[in-house]
């Protein structure tokens, strides 16, 4: 079976309150690396002629935009952080570029919530490919890898539709 693997590189910043963690409970930031490991979902054969699953602009296309325009120096808030709430009281224009998350923004729950909304746009351009794995390198030293069904590990405290990472569109926040 063959493997569509696209990497991007983003910056972020983020802040973990509910664990253990003090180090982290101040805003920090990262250089990371996301891999995406794509599979074709029906039997692929190459044809004798295009010998292809589908042409990479196609398939990381949207994907790289959303990680470029959108997820690179976003800023990660729990969805319960006060800092948000200060945002979208303070600075309203700048709340909509924190990616928001069900509990604390951890590079394990990242992985997850960029998989569902890699798959997500994939199957809005017709289902061919699906997020087999993906994986993200926090720092050289640390990285988190997540295979299988996203939604299934994933909170969700409002309707499946309303999460962003449901959507095939560019939001990072349901509010």
């Amino acid at each position: 079976m063959f493997e569509l693997v696209f990497t991007r590189r983003f910056s972020m910043a983020h802040r973990l309150l509910a664990g253990e963690s003090e180090r982290c409970a101040l805003p920090h930031g990262h250089n990371e690396y996301i891999r995406a490991y794509l599979r074709a979902t029906a039997p692929t054969a190459l044809d004798g002629y295009a010998n292809m699953v589908m042409p990479f602009q196609r398939a990381k296309g949207v994907w790289h935009g959303f990680i470029d325009d959108h997820v690179d120096h976003a800023l990660q808030l729990a969805e319960d952080d006060p800092l948000l709430a200060w945002f979208t009281h303070n600075e309203p224009q700048r709340a909509q570029r924190i990616l928001v998350t069900p509990g604390d923004p951890t590079t394990e729950l990242l992985a997850c919530l960029l998989m569902a909304k890699l798959n997500a746009f994939l199957a809005a351009d017709g289902g061919a490919l699906t997020c087999a794995s993906i994986e993200i390198e926090e720092t050289p030293t640390n990285t988190v890898r997540y295979s299988g069904d996203p939604l299934a590990v994933l909170p969700c405290p409002r309707p499946a539709p309303q999460c962003w990472w449901r959507r095939p569109d560019m939001t990072l926040s349901d509010t």
